[in-house]
């Protein structure tokens, strides 16, 4: 709005100029002072004012013409000696200098966010170049930040059409895709656009994600292989995320008939990666499947070393699912030399005590895992303890009491963005992202429930008549123990 008022006051300015000049011009005219005397070659010429200024301003049209004929013999002569574009650049020198003047205005513009004033430079400049695939791009890319999608899907589909421009198009209507979450169609264009580029990077990260995310597991893997090959990603990285992939293929067909595959699908995510627990309990309970304990119990112990985690004690509970609690507790004491400092290896042998009313060993089992900021997990075993021992209901309650401020224990999240999942998924539910749940203790909220910290001292204080009606009586009862993180067979004991 300014800068068209600026526009029309200038060109007022400009017409008064003028009228105001010829205005003095034909004044003086009229009187014999301001004529103009010319001597040349002894002749004398007298003009008036306003002859002298036309005369100037033929000179200065006959000067330029002179220039631009001397101008072209230059390109002719270079054309004769060779130059096969001289004269064809003589005649659009002017129109692609302006045609660069506003391909430049344009990409300014487009830095400074002022998208409508970079879109109509980019299509001045196309009126200039004739060269679309110099400034359609430049011209969508306006087009999105302005917020029209639907011009600048027009634009990527026209540079599609050029095979120099091909890959650019598909990109840019991959990413609008992408934004509108149309899964499928973003899938056959990074197809596309990884068929036209195969070592680009960022196509390969995008085709990945959306053949992980659209369950294509054999497409995702050759995609893996690829990057790998092209030296994009570590060797030890893609032999992690090749085994999350063929865990998820082993998944896939779980409820196939062809178990067979699934099987070796299974073994080979536990080989490729023996520490990731979902593989290692699936190639366990394959082994089981199949009769062969010793394989299946091989599989956990490895696993364990690495991360022991409560599936796999689930698993390893089901290699013999008819053993008494102490037969289960001395199998498990193999298990848990794999990694016996571990507070998961601690939580284990405990629960198991409880199962076998061994109060006293379930006590020790925890060592110092009750002094080294407990969570939720540890003092509700306490408090079975307490309860087995048969301490006081108040006592029982204050653990209990402490589990409502307590950390929960860990859990699957996301690297990325932190989203915990129940279970283990290949890809965040959230974010999307491939291979980035890792069983860890979620962030802490910073923010303590006024419902738990009004409720804490109304447990500890309880009554005892009241605790007698609330409590179980007997350590069996499944209210007192955590049993979230117990093997399947230990619950059911």
């Amino acid at each position: 709005m300014l800068n068209s008022l600026f526009k029309i006051l200038l060109f007022l300015v400009i017409v008064a100029g003028l009228s105001m000049g010829a205005t003095y011009l034909m004044d003086a005219q009229n009187t014999i002072i301001g004529n103009v005397m010319i001597t040349i070659a002894g002749v004398e010429y007298t003009f008036s004012p306003l002859q002298a200024v036309m005369a100037l301003i033929v000179l200065t049209v006959i000067i330029w013409i002179v220039l631009k004929i001397l101008s072209f013999l230059v390109a002719v002569l270079k054309f004769i000696n060779g130059d096969e574009t001289a004269i064809t650049r003589f005649f659009t020198r002017s129109r692609e200098r302006k045609g660069y003047q506003a391909l430049s205005d344009s990409l300014l513009a487009l830095a400074s966010g002022d998208a409508p004033v970079a879109l109509s430079k980019a299509r001045r400049a196309e009126g200039y170049l004739q060269n679309p695939s110099l400034t359609n791009l430049i011209a969508a890319q306006a087009a999105e930040q302005a917020g029209d999608t639907t011009k600048a899907a027009q634009i990527y589909k026209e540079l599609v059409k050029t095979p120099e421009t091909q890959f650019v198009g598909v990109r840019g209507l991959l990413k609008q895709k992408l934004a509108d979450g149309k899964t499928d169609v973003a899938l056959k264009l990074a197809q596309k656009a990884y068929a036209l580029k195969p070592k680009h990077e960022e196509t390969q990260d995008l085709l990945l994600q959306l053949q992980a995310k659209t369950s294509d597991w054999t497409g995702a893997r050759a995609t893996l292989q690829a990057k790998m090959k092209q030296g994009k990603i570590p060797r030890d990285l893609h032999k992690r995320r090749d085994a999350v992939l063929a865990l998820s293929q082993a998944q896939a067909v779980m409820d196939d008939a062809n178990t067979v595959e699934q099987r070796e699908a299974a073994i080979e995510a536990n080989k490729l990666s023996p520490d990731l627990v979902p593989a290692a309990c699936l190639a366990a309970r394959n082994y089981i499947d199949q009769g062969n304990a010793k394989a299946a119990a091989r599989i956990i112990k490895k696993a364990w070393t690495a991360q022991p985690h409560p599936d796999l004690a689930a698993a390893f509970s089901e290699i013999a699912p008819d053993e008494t609690p102490a037969e289960r507790l001395k199998r498990f004491g193999q298990l848990a030399k794999a990694n016996p400092d571990h507070l998961e290896t601690r939580l284990t042998m405990a629960e198991l005590n409880l199962v076998a009313e061994d109060f006293p060993a379930a006590r020790r089992a925890l060592g110092d895992a009750i002094d080294n900021d407990p969570d939720a997990r540890v003092l509700t075993i306490m408090a079975a303890i307490e309860r087995g021992q048969g301490s006081d209901d108040a006592v029982v309650r204050a653990w209990l009491a402490k589990t409502l401020t307590a950390k929960h224990g860990p859990a699957w999240v996301c690297d990325k963005c932190n989203t915990v999942h129940s279970d283990w998924v290949p890809v965040c539910t959230s974010c999307d992202a491939l291979d980035t749940l890792t069983w860890r203790e979620p962030p802490a909220s910073g923010v303590v429930s006024a419902t738990a910290l009004a409720l804490a001292p109304l447990l500890a204080a309880a009554p005892k008549s009241e605790a007698s009606d609330d409590l179980p009586v007997t350590i069996d009862d499944a209210e007192v123990v955590d049993d979230t993180d117990r093997p399947a067979d230990d619950k059911s004991a």
